[in-house]
């Protein structure tokens, strides 16, 4: 991919999308946050398993609708958590939790069908999600992730979005954010 101008001012257009994006989840605007995601979402966290070497790339991660995984969900599904969510009765959320969201790394993977007018971008990004809960539980999670954007008028939807911890056991006790 060629890096000129337009290179460089679609990635800052994107960059300024995944942090609007993590202010509004930071914010606890579920609802704005919903408004960015395509109705033909697939969000989607493998479990990452220890393997033997030589055997990560073929096992390391569990395979999206293959076994389990932490998340294999789409729009609706997501949409349900953030109604429970806003119930007020989240067991898991109530009082809800603190967090923050950094996004670093990022980079344009794939522009389709070209940088001068892009439709979709394929975008890679490492992201650090910090969540305090109640009085003493602080849990952080690290890892990567890979998202599909679509052009929607003179911004962004996010049509797929998968996540890779760098952990395989959470020591948080459920995974009640979003990501």
């Amino acid at each position: 991919m060629k890096k000129d101008l337009a290179y460089y001012e679609l990635k800052q257009e994107i960059e300024e999308f995944l942090y609007q994006e993590a202010d509004l989840l930071d914010a606890r605007d579920f609802k704005n946050w919903l408004d960015l995601l395509a109705e033909d979402l697939v969000y989607f966290m493998p479990i990452r398993r220890n393997v033997k070497f030589g055997e990560h790339g073929e096992r390391e991660n569990t395979r999206q609708g293959e076994g389990i995984s932490w998340f294999d969900e789409d729009k609706w599904t997501v949409t349900k958590r953030v109604e429970q969510i806003l119930t007020g009765v989240h067991y898991a959320e109530e009082p809800l939790s603190r967090v923050a969201h950094l996004v670093t790394n990022v980079r344009l993977v794939d522009v389709r069908p070209s940088v001068e007018a892009p439709i979709e971008v394929t975008v890679s990004s490492r992201f650090l999600v910090h969540q305090n809960r109640v009085e003493y539980e602080n849990h952080t999670f690290i890892g990567r992730r890979t998202d599909t954007l679509r052009r929607n008028g003179d911004s962004w939807l996010i049509a797929r979005r998968e996540l890779i911890l760098e952990q395989n056991v959470l020591l948080a006790k459920n995974l009640s954010i979003l990501f």
